[in-house]
């Protein structure tokens, strides 16, 4: 962590090389299926997340959404802004797929900072960046292409962990959003007003509660289970778990869950009613418009 703007980043990270390896089984290929399951399963979530664009402008006719993997979020938006032509861009699979599955009008394959410095110029209403910008190697770069994509007077829609949850510092490395090894970069939400600030947008949109995905003591609990008795799969063993091993888990697994059912019940009951107080809540979204 940057001990001056508390920027908070993973070092040493993986590159673009890196990430795309990493990503071939974790949304596609083997993690398709169960990653495909997840995301399709949050039409409220993608719905809050179209409409938090309502009060600021008219219905966009051109919506570029970055980083967006099977394309569920601009299947729901359609919903919310049924004449806007939804494009989406990501480096994976996925986004062929939404293309074929119609989730999306049109699929971008690649670079956002390379493609946006001609092929997508001055083309879009609104980019939208929903839990993108972590995993991004380098999120000045992104800003900028958003920057270069946006038309004049359009808008931005960035949402992000929030490194300053208070659960971020109580659960330490069992905290879920950090996410690693793929979340690279965790933006304050003062870092990023002020880099938006610099590059001509006004951020007319700073909320906590809606997007917080209160799965904190969940994620926690779970990450301990896996810590003690790391599934077979895991990249962390040196070679596959014997008998004794996996009779190990199985055995945790069902001690734990009195607790995990705790955990989901906390989450839902306490802390999402309380997440629009001081740090409790684990993300944050901003809408800025472009001058």
């Amino acid at each position: 962590m940057c001990r001056d703007c508390r920027h908070v980043f993973q070092n040493p990270a993986l590159n673009g090389d890196g990430l795309e390896f990493y990503y071939r089984d974790f949304y596609d290929g083997l993690g398709e299926k169960d990653l495909g399951n997840v995301f399709s399963g949050r039409e409220k979530m993608y719905r809050r997340r179209a409409e938090s664009l309502k009060p600021q402008a008219d219905a966009p006719k051109t919506w570029l959404d970055v980083g967006t993997g099977h394309g569920h979020f601009p299947e729901v938006a359609r919903t919310v802004f049924p004449g806007t032509r939804f494009d989406g861009l990501d480096f994976t699979d996925g986004v062929d797929l939404a293309e074929r599955a119609g989730r999306i009008d049109h699929g971008i394959r690649g670079s956002f900072p390379e493609l946006a410095r001609e092929r997508l110029a001055e083309s879009y209403d609104v980019v939208s960046m929903f839990h993108y910008l972590e995993h991004s190697t380098d999120p000045r770069a992104e800003l900028r292409a958003a920057r270069r994509a946006i038309r004049p007077g359009g808008h931005v829609l960035i949402e992000v962990p929030d490194p300053e949850c208070w659960f971020a510092r109580l659960f330490g490395r069992f905290w879920l959003p950090w996410l690693q090894p793929q979340h690279l970069h965790f933006l304050p939400v003062a870092n990023l007003r002020k880099e938006l600030t610099s590059l001509g947008f006004t951020v007319v949109v700073e909320q906590h509660r809606e997007p917080s995905d209160t799965v904190d003591l969940l994620g926690a609990v779970w990450l301990t289970v896996n810590a003690v008795a790391p599934p077979e799969d895991s990249p962390s063993l040196a070679e596959p778990p014997g008998r004794a091993r996996r009779l190990l888990r199985c055995a945790l697994l069902l001690a734990a869950v009195p607790a995990l059912v705790a955990a989901t019940a906390l989450d839902r009951l306490l802390l999402k009613p309380l997440a629009g107080l001081g740090k409790v809540s684990n993300a944050y979204r901003v809408v800025a418009r472009r001058d």
